[in-house]
C-alpha cells in the first residue's frame, strides 16, 4: 500500500516524529511505500507534502490555541477562524491524498493532542468525505494534560480528539490509554508499545546507530569540555516540567557528597549533569529554574541542545552536529526521572545503549514495563538514600553495572524491538488490503 504518515511535523527530536520514523521504516521492510505531510519535514524524510499551516507554531494556529484554552470563554471570532483554517487545511490533505494516491493514512498524536485544533478537525472530514482507511497512533490524550483542562471548545474535543469513526483504527501505546479511551469515549484501540531497532552493527547506519564509540562521535566528551575524571550523567529528554529533571539535579548534588566524602581529596570525581534535547515547547521558565537550582545546589548542569539534532551533520556556521544517540555511548549513567510518559522512549535508547539508569516509577512504567523484570534504579517521586547509594555502586562497580546493562538489553530486545513492531503493526496494515 501507499501510506500516509501525518503530523503537525515530522522532523527532529521529539517522540512523535521518532515514533513515527520508526513505524514508517518497519512498514518500509514489510513492503509498503510511505510518504509524509506535515508542517515541518526533516532533511531525511520520505516523498510528501510540506504545509507549513499545519505546524502548531504557525502564528494562526498560536491565536487558535491561546483563545481555545485557559479560559471557558470562546472569545470573538475564535470559531470562524477554526473554520477558515479547517477549509484551507482541508484543501491541501486532499491535494495530498490525490497526488500521492494515499491507500490508508496515519495521523500521528493528529487525534489525541489538540495542539492544533484545525488540523484534526480537517483531518476528521476528509475521513468522513472519502472514506479513506486511517489508523490514529494515538501518543497521549488531552484529558492527560493539565494545560487542555479549561477549555471553551469542549464539543470540538468531544468530537474529534479522538473521533469515532468506521475508517478509523485506534492505536494506543500503553495499556492504560486503552482503558482510558474505552471508559471516557467506548472507542476500542490496540496497544502496540514504543519500540527501538535493537540489532547491533558494527557502526551507526543512520538508522540503528553503533551501541559504541565511534570515529564520528569520539571527540563528544571534548566538545562538551568534560575533564577526563568527569562523571558524565546524562538526561536525554525535552526541558518540560513533566520530565522531573530537578529529581537529576538532587541525585548529582548527593554523589558528588558521596565521592567527596569517600575521596577526601580536592580531585573528587564529580558529576557533570548533560542535557541534549531543547527547552522550548513550553517555553524557557522551566529550564531557568533548572539552571537556578543547579547552581544553588553546586551541580554542574551543560543545556547543550543547540550540538544535538535527530541525525548528524553541519550547522549553518559549520558546527559539528552530533545524533541524539551519540551522547549515550559516552554517558556514564543516565536519568529518567519523567512524572508522566506516554511510553518512554528515551528509556528503550538507555536499555539499547546498555547504560545504567534511574527511573523515576511514572504510571506507564509501573503498567507496562517495570512488570517484564528491568533491572533499574527505581524511585517514587523523589530521590531516596536506597537511590543515591544504589547509582553510587553502579558507578563504582563495573561487574554489577555490565549484570545489569546485559540484563535489561536482552529484555528490551524481546519485547520492545523492530521485530516485536513487525509482529504487530504487519497484521493490522494487512487487514486494510483488499
Amino acid at each position: 500500500m501507499r501510506i500516509g504518515f501525518t503530523s503537525t511535523r515530522l522532523a527532529g527530536t521529539d517522540g512523535v516524529s521518532l515514533e513515527t520514523a520508526k513505524w514508517a521504516e518497519v512498514a518500509r521492510r514489510l513492503g509498503h511505500q510511505v510518504h509524509y505531510c506535515a508542517g515541518e519535514l526533516g532533511p531525511d524524510a520520505p516523498s510528501g507534502l510540506l504545509v507549513p499551516e499545519m505546524h502548531f507554531t504557525h502564528q494562526d494556529v498560536r491565536w487558535i490555541q491561546d483563545s481555545a484554552f485557559g479560559s471557558g470563554d470562546a472569545g470573538q471570532h475564535l470559531r470562524s477562524r477554526i473554520a477558515g483554517l479547517t477549509a484551507k487545511l482541508k484543501t491541501k490533505l486532499m491535494a495530498f491524498v490525490s497526488d500521492f494516491q494515499i491507500d490508508l493514512i496515519i495521523p500521528e498524536n493528529i487525534f489525541s493532542i489538540p495542539m492544533q485544533i484545525p488540523l484534526g478537525e480537517a483531518w476528521r472530514e476528509v475521513l468522513l468525505d472519502t472514506g479513506l482507511p486511517a489508523i490514529a497512533h494515538n501518543h497521549d490524550f488531552y484529558w492527560e494534560r493539565e494545560r487542555f483542562q479549561i477549555s471553551s471548545v469542549p464539543d470540538i474535543l468531544e468530537s474529534t480528539f479522538p473521533p469515532d469513526l468506521p475508517n478509523l483504527r485506534h492505536v494506543v501505546i500503553n495499556s492504560l490509554a486503552q482503558a482510558d479511551l474505552k471508559s471516557r469515549r467506548g472507542i476500542e484501540s490496540v496497544v502496540i508499545p514504543n519500540v527501538f531497532d535493537f540489532t547491533t552493527p558494527a557502526g551507526s547506519t543512520g538508522n540503528t546507530p553503533a551501541r559504541e564509540i565511534d570515529d564520528y562521535n569520539a571527540d563528544l566528551r571534548q566538545a562538551i569540555r568534560l575533564s577526563a575524571g568527569d562523571i558524565m550523567i546524562l538526561q536525554p529528554t525535552r526541558v518540560v516540567p513533566r520530565k522531573g529533571i530537578e529529581l537529576s539535579i538532587d541525585l548529582c548534588s548527593r554523589l558528588n557528597t558521596l565521592f567527596a566524602n569517600a575521596e577526601q581529596a580536592e580531585d573528587a570525581a564529580r558529576t557533570v549533569l548533560v542535557i541534549t534535547h531543547h527547552a522550548g515547547d513550553e517555553g524557557l521558565e522551566y529550564l531557568h529554574r533548572l539552571q537556578r537550582q543547579a547552581s544553588s545546589a553546586g551541580v554542574d548542569l551543560r543545556y547543550i541542545a543547540d550540538l544535538f539534532d535527530s541525525h548528524r551533520g553541519t550547522a549553518s556556521d559549520g558546527r559539528k552536529i552530533y545524533s541524539l544517540w551519540d551522547a549515550y555511548p559516552h554517558a556514564d549513567f543516565v536519568t529518567y526521572p519523567s512524572l508522566c510518559e506516554g511510553f518512554g522512549n528515551a528509556l528503550l535508547e538507555t536499555v539499547y545503549f546498555q547504560r545504567p539508569a534511574m527511573v523515576n516509577r511514572y504510571p506507564v512504567y509501573q503498567a507496562d514495563i517495570g512488570p517484564l523484570g528491568f533491572d533499574l534504579v527505581e524511585i517514587d517521586g523523589k530521590v531516596s538514600d536506597q537511590a543515591v547509594s544504589q547509582a553510587h555502586h553502579l558507578l563504582t562497580n563495573p561487574s554489577r553495572r555490565q549484570q545489569m546493562v546485559n540484563h535489561n538489553f536482552e529484555l528490551g530486545r524481546r519485547h520492545f524491538s523492530y521485530r516485536a513492531l513487525a509482529a504487530a503493526l504487519g497484521p493490522l496494515l494487512d487487514s486494510f488490503q483488499g
